[in-house]
């Protein structure tokens, strides 16, 4: 009976959909034989589209350390079952669990408002953090290029920008970044939570092997572009024990920055 739950939904970091505290009423399913609506046991990924009005966050938090934060996509098809973002899913009305990896929000209009932004005469320059909440990187952008098209038009107003990933994907734009790198103007950090793969397939079950990640390092090394390693989050117990191993792998792939942070656990 575990591993059939464990398996029930392949290559999901979540296995249901917990209660959105934010709503009176929901659909639930109350028999696991498969009597409910069909719709409940969707397991394809539904693409949102929507058009906000602002797409730049400023970051009040002085222990953050970025000025601006600036994410495409809401919810990340990566499925990393630890995810902090997972609750900020719930203010669009979906579920921290299953929604979040399955139903992805893509903010269209994300460059005209970053063009219009960067073009305001009191516009205050500050690093641009991409992927603060969700994976700037996640499948979707290989079709979307939303991502592609921030830095290029970071590239074309000079300004700096910041990435965190662990999608491989994130090498196709080697050549906006060297651009950028080429002005100083850009640093990447690539999130490596360990070494061992069957770990990774249960935390972050769609994401780019370990292997694939320090190599990622190593293509942005040897094109100039600044780089680290995020080693986040550590989880006590699980993968406290890699953070030096991970960082030796990563400084000798080319990354000369490193980061830890502890699990954040949520409360409901």
């Amino acid at each position: 009976m575990e591993n059939s739950i464990i398996n029930y939904f392949k290559g999901r970091g979540a296995q249901f959909n917990p209660n959105n505290k934010f709503q009176k009423q929901q659909y639930v399913q109350d028999h696991v034989e498969g009597l409910d609506e069909e719709f409940l046991q969707k397991e394809k990924t539904e693409i949102i589209y929507t058009y906000p009005k602002t797409i730049i966050n400023k970051v009040e938090s002085t222990d953050v350390g970025m000025g601006y934060s600036l994410n495409p996509y809401q919810g990340c098809e990566h499925g990393c079952i630890y995810c902090y973002a997972r609750n900020s899913h719930e203010f669009w009305g979906y579920s921290a669990g299953l929604d979040f990896e399955r139903k992805i929000v893509v903010k269209k209009n994300t460059v005209v408002l970053l063009e219009s932004q960067f073009s305001q005469k009191n516009w205050k320059v500050k690093p641009i953090m991409l992927s603060g909440n969700t994976d700037c990187y996640q499948p979707i952008e290989r079709e979307l290029e939303l991502t592609r098209n921030i830095l290029k038009t970071c590239l074309k107003f000079k300004h700096p920008v910041a990435i965190i990933t662990k999608n491989s994907l994130i090498t196709r734009d080697i050549d906006v970044l060297t651009e950028l790198a080429e002005h100083n103007l850009v640093h990447v950090m690539i999130s490596i939570t360990g070494t061992d793969e069957k770990v990774r397939q249960l935390l972050e079950p769609r994401t780019a092997s370990y292997k694939n990640r320090m190599t990622v390092l190593e293509t942005l090394s040897k094109h100039g572009i600044p780089c680290g390693v995020m080693v986040a989050p550590i989880i006590p117990g699980i993968n406290n024990h890699e953070i030096p191993n991970v960082i030796e792998l990563a400084a000798n792939a080319g990354a000369t920055t490193a980061g830890i942070t502890i699990v954040r656990l949520n409360v409901r």
